[in-house]
């Protein structure tokens, strides 16, 4: 009877550790899938935590969370490093391809121009599109033109039948600092001088 006991213990004993390994080959193969890189890893959720030098990238689908392990974060996102985790942390702008920070951007996605980190539809005011970038830069707009100088030649006003004359133009302080580019802001014209300076200096 003792002997019959006996069996009967070790067989279901033996059909548990098969059943568990089974389970634990199964939970190993899905883990695999998605934990790549993991220093711990949920079955349902993916990556928990990385090693050292990988971003945690976590996305939602519905009302899931999922978590993976990359070396760089993917467009919309921008890498933040931490003592205990670096996380990859969404753009807030949708518009935004890639940030620097949360609310900076550094490239906007197609049809969206940069200013200032933010991404517009069309360039703000004041501003126009760099030629053959997505980026808009301040637009100059120089003061009214100077009057037209004497004319002179080699600094002189006379003794020379030609000569040039200069006006200028002023750009606004705020131009100035942010290094746009502005249209001409000095222009010279071919003038007529007095033949002879007064009391026949040449």
């Amino acid at each position: 009877m003792q002997w019959i006991i006996f069996m009967l213990l070790l067989f279901i004993s033996s059909m548990e550790m098969l059943t568990q390994n089974r389970w634990k080959k199964q939970a190993s193969a899905g883990l695999l899938e998605n934990c790549t890189g993991c220093v711990l890893c949920s079955e349902d959720n993916g990556c928990i935590t990385c090693h050292h030098r990988l971003f945690l990238l976590i996305w939602r689908d519905g009302i899931r969370q999922y978590g993976m392990c990359v070396h760089t974060c993917p467009p919309g996102y921008f890498g933040v490093r931490g003592l205990e985790v670096n996380r990859c942390t969404k753009c807030r702008s949708p518009s935004c391809e890639s940030c620097f920070s949360r609310d900076f951007c550094m490239k906007c996605k197609d049809k969206f121009y940069l200013y200032k980190g933010q991404c517009f539809r069309q360039c703000p005011p004041g501003t126009a599109a760099q030629p053959g970038t997505s980026e808009c830069q301040e637009t100059c707009e120089p003061g009214p033109w100077s009057e037209w100088s004497a004319c002179t030649h080699e600094s002189r006003t006379c003794g020379c039948k030609w000569g040039v004359e200069t006006r200028v133009r002023e750009v606004p302080e705020a131009a100035r600092e942010e290094g746009t580019a502005c249209p001409a802001l000095l222009e010279t014209r071919r003038c007529r001088m007095k033949k002879h300076c007064p009391g026949g200096e040449q």
